[in-house]
């Protein structure tokens, strides 16, 4: 249950950041945006992108992958994930983005979140990749697609597809975005 509500709030925070402006925000609202850094700080967990980090990193190499900085993420990670994609995708050639599986999961062992400053924001929106994440993108399956799918998405589909094709209440069109609860 705890690392249901930090996953929770991390995609909460994340749809915020990646959804707004600071224009959609009443003046009143807006604050100082200093960082307090007083105090001590340890990172716990990181998910930029939460299914990856479930699937790929083993739970052996969970707390160290979880303290490693993006930047070094690649070279300390990517040939385990190489080893669980060949694993889990024994037929894998390349995916639809045309990545080999070396590239594919150097690609996916860097966990960020990639935002576009000039562009949609999608995970995936059949020609934009990776520009960051809207709230109704479905991420799950674009992953398994690009896992199992083959370079045209068409190999594998008993696995390519979550079969949750929408979120169980309908997203706001203004700030702050998220469904209502329930």
């Amino acid at each position: 249950m705890k690392i249901s509500i930090k996953i929770l709030g991390i995609a909460l925070i994340t749809g915020l950041l990646v959804s707004c402006d600071k224009e959609d925000i009443p003046n009143e609202v807006i604050v100082d945006n200093t960082p307090d850094l007083s105090g001590t700080y340890m990172q716990e967990d990181q998910m930029g992108r939460p299914a990856i980090n479930t699937v790929f990193v083993s739970s052996e190499n969970k707390d160290q992958f979880n303290v490693t900085t993006p930047s070094n993420q690649n070279a300390a990670f990517q040939t385990m994930f190489e080893s669980k994609l060949l694993a889990l995708n024994p037929g894998y050639t390349t995916n639809a983005l045309g990545m080999d599986a070396a590239t594919f999961t150097g690609a996916l062992a860097t966990d960020v979140l990639n935002v576009s400053l000039d562009g949609p924001t999608t995970f995936y929106d059949g020609t934009n990749v990776l520009t960051g994440r809207a709230l109704t993108d479905d991420v799950i399956t674009v992953e398994l697609l690009l896992i199992f799918g083959g370079p045209d998405f068409s190999e594998n589909p008993e696995f390519s597809d979550d079969h949750v094709d929408a979120n169980d209440k309908e997203f706001l069109t203004s700030f702050p975005y998220l469904a209502s609860p329930h």
